[in-house]
């Protein structure tokens, strides 16, 4: 890159950083623990509950089923080391918006941050919401729109959590987190040490194998990587890490390996209990096998597990979330309210609000749709992918563009694995405009009002950097 224009960013950087003094920054209070917490949370919620018996629908065989979810560990591993790089070099609370910002300009950042506001992010909140209100609706009903209603007291009150100050909001996510996994330890012993008795599909069974097993392992690795999803999210706290970016990469590598280790566990059970003709043929896998093993006590204790797993993604998500509309208030003055940071509780709380006000919205727009969760998803998804992908791009365009940035930590073999990672993302892209609902087009149509908000919008300021 050139050097003036190396210069522009330093000059960008330096002002920015030089707010800190005006408590207007993030201090650096998160450990390694912390992160690796809030990566967890966030990726190991309600889908591995429901996913598996998708997949085993299109592998067939047991060891075919295991294989695609090992690949969707390796997978999220290479993209997670992309991330690595990107974080280590370009520590920032905007995340992907300062990768996309630096490497493609100023109108595609703000587009990114506006997505993130009012589809991704927001959606995503919104999403798992639904499923802990789902929940709680079976178990004590308040009306017609009991799901919708209980959602929003999620939003609400994680959101005022998250306000409290950052290690209010890190300490739930912790105990969050550990409750989870107490109760996914006691499914695993459950699950591994129970008995078969009669009527229990336990074998393993080959299924009938698709014509086109291309477009079915297509399908399961679709499920499977919508299930790894979340773990781009540490890019949001890498300027709040102790020591420093450079640990970015080992919260990022121990995050995967410990996700994928779970889900490998936790379908090894599902494999144990119901077979894969008993997983392919459930439309609720956990509740299933958790019924066999323990009765209509373990469907309580699932539906509680399932809530929990729900409440830790969400809290997560509005952890790392407001980050972006920080981002967004720092570099645009129209936005400039969402750009303050609360020094005394380490936390950006006028964008927490907007994002919280934003979520609730979508869970009343999604309450009078067939299914507020999965109307949430299909919104989401094209939008999701699509910056993803730009990101695995913008790895390779900061590579030319500022070569001589320091880098901690440098994807290995590049550049086969980011190109594998974009290739993926570019799948998933694809797939779910295929597969989605209208609602992937509002979505996209959401996003194009962003590029004419942008225009339209006051104070732009200059397109230089």
């Amino acid at each position: 890159m050139k050097e003036g224009k190396t210069s522009s960013y330093q000059n960008r950087d330096a002002a920015l950083d030089g707010e800190v003094g005006r408590g207007n920054t993030p201090k650096q209070v998160l450990s390694v623990t912390d992160a690796v917490f809030v990566i967890v949370g966030i990726v190991v919620g309600a889908g591995i509950f429901r996913t598996p018996s998708i997949v085993a629908s299109h592998t067939g065989s047991w060891q075919l089923f295991l294989f695609v979810w090992g690949l969707g560990g390796v997978v999220s591993l290479v993209g997670a080391m992309c991330y690595a790089e990107l974080t280590a070099a370009f520590p920032n609370t905007g995340g992907d918006y300062h990768f996309l910002y630096r490497a493609f300009g100023r109108r595609f950042a703000f587009l990114f941050a506006w997505a993130r506001m009012s589809v991704i992010q927001t959606g995503s909140i919104a999403l798992l919401a639904f499923i802990v209100g789902d929940y709680m609706a079976e178990l004590y009903a308040i009306g017609p729109y009991s799901s919708s209603i209980y959602a929003a007291i999620v939003v609400i009150g994680l959101t005022m959590v998250n306000i409290v100050g950052v290690h209010v909001g890190t300490s739930a996510q912790k105990i969050l987190v550990s409750l989870q996994f107490i109760g996914l330890f006691i499914l695993v012993i459950v699950g591994l040490f129970f008995r078969r008795g009669d009527g229990v599909v336990a074998e393993s069974q080959s299924l009938e194998q698709s014509n086109h097993m291309a477009k079915a392992m297509g399908a399961a690795l679709i499920m499977v990587l919508l299930t790894f999803g979340g773990w781009n999210e540490a890019g949001y706290i890498s300027a709040e890490m102790r020591g420093g970016s450079k640990k970015m990469a080992t919260v990022m590598v121990v995050s995967i390996l410990l996700i994928t280790g779970i889900y490998l566990l936790i379908n090894l059970v599902y494999l144990h209990v119901l077979g894969m003709e008993g997983m392919a043929q459930s439309d609720a896998v956990a509740v299933d096998m958790m019924r066999i093993t323990m009765g209509e006590a373990g469907v309580v204790f699932i539906g509680l597990l399932v809530m929990i797993a729900a409440l830790t993604s969400t809290n997560a998500t509005i952890f790392t979330g407001a980050r972006t509309n920080h981002a967004l208030g720092r570099d645009f003055p129209f936005f400039s309210f969402m750009g303050k940071w609360q020094s005394r509780k380490s936390t950006p709380v006028n964008a927490l609000l907007i994002q919280g006000a934003i979520a609730t919205v979508l869970i009343v727009i999604g309450s009078f749709a067939r299914s507020g969760f999965e109307s949430m998803v299909d919104f989401t998804a094209p939008v999701f992918w699509f910056f993803i992908l730009c990101t695995g791009i913008a790895l390779f365009v900061l590579r030319y563009k500022e070569s001589e940035a320091v880098r901690p930590f440098k994807v290995p073999f590049y550049p086969v694995l980011p190109f594998i990672f974009c290739l993926s993302s570019g799948y998933l892209l694809y797939s779910s405009l295929v597969f989605a609902s209208k609602g992937a087009w509002l979505g996209i149509i959401v996003l194009a009002l962003g590029m004419c908000f942008f225009w339209l919008m006051p104070g732009k300021g200059s397109e230089k950097m």
